[in-house]
């Protein structure tokens, strides 16, 4: 047998070796997880492109120090010595609470799993590891959401219930005891209102369940702006004025028909009209609508509390709610104004608020027509929108 072709009993061939090499850096390198391989002085010897995208490397990082390269922080953004947690893995270990950090001074979640190997035959041989790295910032943001949405709704469940329960126990014992028809309606009035309040939070988690699984349809039709926000503000009248409310209309009396979705509409006003009920103590809430060019413009204005400089930044953000004791004051998952803007993102609206604390605030959304082929938005195109 050719010498030159052999290194010795049991091991393969230089051309043998040559080809299990190359399919070993085509493995790696189609790899979509990032790969970084070091020798026992922790120098880079391989590593593949998304490696290099993880890091945001441009660069070759060939026999680089792995400290250098990769500047690993814990779940307390304090610094780990990633040399000697390698060092340290006598087997694999694995680890989704890492993150990494960047130049510009950014973070990235980091999936991390550490693996001890030979890099030569034997046991002998030259030892060193393999690093897996993964980018799971999307995840790790979908995980904090989901706790967050958890969260979010037992606690806003739990006060509705407790007090529906108290006052049916309550008209139960009237009921009983005395007979007080005036007691007992009033203890079955105080339930139906957390019945309700109930069915809307319902109605918004279905929603908001729609709209980020892309499958909500707009069904277009002529809309009459004037006779939809005269019917709502009827709706809404007893509401306002048990809170000693003004409920006032400022209607362009030449509004024409407006080609969209009546039922996205309404929702987002409604969201509005009743936000701006709840958040104002006393003065008025004016509903408003006007011609503009290939649409009508909607505003409602109240006189309330209004809504901080900074707060006004995030108000459309998922389960957002302020730390304003008044706002805290007032039951709500934070969901409304976010299923509003997914709403408007559907029927092509621009949405604008301006608010000073303490002086009310304005919400104001551009409604265009929408062509006849509308109707059907794209399942890619409803979930990327509001994200």
């Amino acid at each position: 047998m050719d010498a030159t072709s052999v290194h010795g009993k049991g091991r393969p061939t230089a051309s043998a070796a040559a080809l299990e090499h190359e399919r070993l850096t085509s493995l790696i390198a189609s790899m979509a997880d990032g790969v970084i391989a070091v020798d026992d002085r922790e120098h880079v010897v391989l590593y593949n492109g998304a490696a290099l995208s993880i890091l945001d490397v441009n660069g070759t990082i060939t026999g680089q120090q792995l400290r250098d390269v990769l500047k690993v922080y814990d779940k307390d953004k304090q610094p780990v010595d990633i040399e000697e947690m390698v060092e340290a893995a006598k087997a694999p270990t694995t680890s989704r609470d890492y993150l990494l950090h960047y130049g510009d001074g950014s973070m990235a979640n980091l999936y991390l799993s550490i693996a001890p190997v030979y890099l030569g035959y034997g046991a002998g041989g030259d030892h060193g590891h393999v690093l897996l790295l993964r980018d799971i910032t999307r995840e790790k943001s979908l995980e904090e959401e989901r706790d967050e949405f958890i969260s979010v709704v037992s606690h806003e469940l739990r006060t509705p219930l407790a007090i529906a329960e108290g006052n049916l126990s309550n008209a139960q014992f009237i009921a009983k005891k005395s007979g007080d028809i005036e007691e007992i309606r009033k203890a079955l009035s105080g339930a139906y209102e957390q019945v309700l309040f109930l069915a809307g939070m319902v109605n918004d988690l279905s929603t908001l369940s729609r709209a980020e699984r892309g499958v909500l349809e707009i069904s277009i039709e002529d809309v009459n702006a004037h006779q939809l926000i005269e019917e709502m503000c009827e709706g809404y009248r007893s509401q306002a004025e048990a809170k000693g409310l003004e409920l006032k209309t400022d209607l362009d009396p030449n509004l024409e028909l407006l080609h969209t979705s009546k039922l996205y509409v309404r929702e987002i006003l409604h969201n509005f009209i009743t936000n701006a009920i709840k958040y104002t103590e006393s003065g008025s809430v004016t509903v408003s609508a006007t011609n503009a060019e290939n649409g009508i413009s909607f505003a409602v204005t109240d006189t309330g509390i209004g809504i901080s400089r900074a707060d006004q930044q995030k108000i459309f953000a998922k389960f957002f709610r302020s730390e304003d004791y008044r706002t805290r004051a007032n039951s709500g998952t934070g969901l409304g104004l976010y299923i509003t803007m997914k709403l408007a993102h559907l029927l092509g609206a621009d949405i604008k608020a301006t608010s000073e604390l303490n002086h009310g605030s304005t919400f104001t959304i551009f409604v265009p027509n929408l062509p006849p082929d509308a109707g059907k938005p794209k399942t890619s195109e409803v979930a990327e929108q509001g994200t």
